[in-house]
């Protein structure tokens, strides 16, 4: 299973906003910090599926992944049916 998240997750990327990006990963509060943008300057906050999305003028710049081991987005970290 988790070879498949991965796979999506791949999938995924490639389709975000930006080619790059920029990533910080907090273990003691497990979040993962995602930023298409730097700096990003989000002037609105979106929660959904758990995770925060922030968007400038309408376009999305980062997210903030809560729980990020849990959800298997952290590479070596078993998915949580596995």
């Amino acid at each position: 299973m988790a070879a498949l998240i991965r796979e999506l997750l791949i999938h995924e990327l490639l389709q975000l906003p930006s080619h790059q990006l920029w990533t910080d990963y907090d273990s003691e509060a497990d979040v993962l910090y995602i930023s298409f943008r730097k700096p990003q300057r989000a002037d609105d906050t979106v929660m959904g599926d758990g995770n925060l999305y922030y968007y400038a003028a309408g376009v999305l710049v980062g997210v903030t992944v809560l729980n990020a081991s849990r959800q298997g987005m952290l590479a070596g970290t078993p998915a949580p049916d596995e």
